[in-house]
């Protein structure tokens, strides 16, 4: 049996800039399991690890001991009906692309227990968004899990008890101590949580620019390449698309707004462009990899079936009822989501372009109005946010309508109206980036 360690000496290691051993990764997340590492170790060691990095044995040690602090699901009763699967976005500002990927995929064929976590930062957290829906239970039992799945082919769910329990102590706690930002931190929270759940295949979307943890396309790169080749590493094959945040994905942002848009999208009300490439591209993506279809084009085409024949509506229709939500819910979002106590049109003070965004403002707007955690004991306001956003590129002249605020008081509203117009700058017509920018499949490594 191995020497025990104290935690402290573990954290000296990574303080000085030096590599953990596995034996040593090992013991520290066995005590974030236990609780006998404490909140302020936990934050320590974050920090560490956040300003000295971590080697590539590192960083695939500190994933499985995370994976593996809990139980692992099997899925051998779906063995002989279809791949189990699944996608994770590092997270921005108006992504809401789950709540749509998860129904078309399953109803392409595929099953998708998607464990999703909450916001951190500035981005929305998925499981925030599915709160907003009266009696969804975000949380349901393993057993819940699997009688959902098999039956409708996805449910969306976030960490329970018995998986990956180190993850959900660390996530919280980088949240609130400024150390989100920290590829390794990164690639292990999201890889222990899928490694967890028993996948067949993981597809990651990994976002760069103005509201993006990578900032820069070869920051993005570098964590696209590390989920990949750790995935692989750990058994579970991969791939990632590199996808633009240098604004919203979808027009609105805030949980309920997100989960409106999301229900019109799978309707076929409205759907952003950005949006419907991005989430078809992912669904195309994750088929190829669960040996569904032969190619990403023919990916794309069995996906947009699925979503414009409605078989992907009814599969979230369903997967919300037997989660807890209302039965009618996609029909009947104004009984059922939250309204925020202010609604105000935003309008444009200058002509021109949209040429730029400060993306991550826009999402600390949200925080500000409630949408978001400043701590992770914070309750939220799922009925605040911003809809009807512009994008890039468009046109605009003096009074027309630069967005829609929801607030819960009109201080709040003035608040959020000022930092929107400083996020949003309008003038001569800048570039516009495209919307995929790269794939990584790890097929070099």
């Amino acid at each position: 049996m191995a020497t025990r360690i104290l935690p402290q000496e573990i954290i000296r290691v990574k303080r000085d800039h030096g590599e953990l051993s596995n034996d040593q990764i090992e013991q520290f997340i066995a005590g974030v399991t236990d609780n006998s590492v404490t909140e302020g170790q936990i934050a320590a060691m974050t920090m560490a690890i956040f300003l000295n990095g971590m080697v590539r044995e590192e960083f695939v040690s500190l994933t499985q001991a995370m994976a593996h602090s809990g139980n692992t699901l099997n899925w051998d009763s779906l063995a002989d009906r279809g791949p189990v699967l699944d996608k994770h976005s590092t997270g921005g500002v108006g992504d809401n692309v789950s709540l749509m990927l998860a129904p078309i995929v399953a109803a392409c064929g595929g099953f998708v227990p998607m464990i999703s976590g909450r916001g951190l930062g500035h981005t929305g957290g998925t499981l925030d968004k599915l709160d907003a829906i009266p009696g969804y239970n975000s949380t349901p039992s393993l057993d819940v899990l699997r009688r959902v799945v098999g039956s409708t082919g996805c449910a969306i769910i976030g960490q329970t008890d018995d998986l990956a329990p180190a993850d959900r102590r660390i996530y919280a706690t980088r949240d609130v101590t400024a150390t989100v930002e920290s590829i390794p931190l990164i690639v292990a929270s999201i890889l222990a949580k899928k490694l967890s759940a028993g996948l067949s295949g993981l597809v990651l979307d990994v976002k760069t620019g103005s509201g993006a943890f990578a900032a820069s396309f070869e920051m993005a790169m570098d964590l696209a390449t590390n989920l990949v080749d750790v995935a692989r590493s750990c058994g579970l094959q991969a791939s990632a698309l590199i996808t633009d945040m240098s604004q919203p994905l979808a027009r609105a942002a805030g949980n309920g707004l997100e989960v409106r848009n999301a229900v019109k999208f799978l309707r076929g009300d409205h759907r952003d462009p950005r949006l419907e490439e991005v989430t078809l591209a992912l669904a195309a993506e994750m088929l190829v990899l669960g040996g569904l279809c032969d190619s990403a084009a023919e990916g794309l085409q069995l996906a947009t079936k699925k979503l414009e024949d409605g078989t992907a509506l009814e599969i979230f229709a369903k997967m919300t009822a037997e989660l807890g939500g209302p039965t009618d819910f996609t029909n009947k979002l104004d009984q059922y989501l939250p309204t925020a106590n202010v609604r105000r049109e935003v309008t444009a003070n200058a002509q021109g372009h949209v040429r730029q965004m400060a993306t991550r403002e826009l999402g600390l707007a949200v925080v500000a109005m409630g949408g978001g955690r400043r701590a992770a004991t914070d309750r939220l306001d799922y009925g605040v946010g911003i809809d009807h956003l512009p994008a890039l590129g468009d046109i605009l002249v003096v009074g027309d309508r630069l967005c829609t605020l929801y607030a819960a008081s009109d201080e709040d509203a003035d608040a959020a109206e000022a930092l929107i117009h400083s996020a949003i700058e309008i003038g001569k017509m800048a570039e516009v980036p495209k919307t995929i920018l790269s794939r990584v499949d790890g097929s070099a490594s």
